[in-house]
C-alpha cells in the first residue's frame, strides 16, 4: 500500500534526525546549556512524533484485519 511506504519513509526521516541530534548531544556539540536543552527538546519531540506515527500505523493495520 502506498500509505505504508510513505509512513516508512517518514519514520526513517524522523529516526535519522533524532540520531543526528543524539550524536551531537553525545559529542558535546551544544555551545551552551540553552542550546543543549533545545536539542534535547527536539529529540523528545521527534520521539513523540515517531511514537504517534507507529500507533497510527498499528491502528490502521488492526482496522484492516
Amino acid at each position: 500500500m502506498a500509505e505504508e511506504h510513505l509512513f516508512e519513509v517518514y519514520q526513517q526521516k524522523l529516526r535519522e534526525r533524532m540520531n543526528e541530534l543524539a550524536d551531537s548531544v553525545a559529542t558535546g556539540a551544544a555551545q551552551s546549556y540553552d542550546e543543549y536543552r533545545k536539542m534535547v527538546g527536539v529529540i523528545e519531540g521527534l520521539a513523540l512524533a515517531e511514537r504517534e506515527l507507529l500507533d497510527l500505523i498499528e491502528a490502521m493495520k488492526k482496522g484492516e484485519e
